[in-house]
């Protein structure tokens, strides 16, 4: 499991150091790309392979799926860990999630996101602020 928030700069480089405790469920390999609200997921290669292939299921003729699709398969790229721990997230994904100097890594159970850390600070108070309706809309669906 991935669970925790943690907070880390961004080298010059654009490497992060990603907690010790996520790299050991990421050994086997990980897989970096673009994710929902402006964040980056980082997925373990077996959970990568279970979305991808649902995501090349989707059908070609809607428009919102090829969409979706190309977000998450064409922004992929491979993760290697540094001997401090640490990957490097391409240019391209840097300058999607917006990312500058601080950064927080969140564990989500099945995978990490990356968020730049004011963005996932202004993201998590609307989300404090907003809990009850997001509970009362949970309960609708059985949560």
């Amino acid at each position: 499991m991935l669970l925790g928030e943690y907070k880390h700069s961004l080298d010059i480089k654009g490497r992060i150091a990603i907690p010790a405790k996520f790299r050991a469920k990421l050994s086997a390999g990980a897989i970096i790309t673009r994710g929902l609200d402006h964040s980056l997921f980082v997925f373990d290669v077996k959970e990568w392979e279970r979305l991808a292939e649902k995501l090349v299921a989707l059908p070609l003729a809607q428009a919102n799926a090829r969409a979706f699709a190309r977000l998450m398969l064409a922004g992929a790229s491979d993760v290697n860990f540094d001997n401090q721990g640490r990957i490097l997230i391409p240019d391209y994904l840097r300058e999607y999630a917006g990312l500058k100097k601080e950064a927080v890594v969140a564990g989500l159970y099945n995978r990490i996101e990356i968020w730049d850390a004011e963005v996932w600070k202004q993201y998590k108070a609307k989300t404090e602020s907003d809990s009850d309706e997001i509970a009362e809309k949970l309960g609708e669906l059985g949560i």
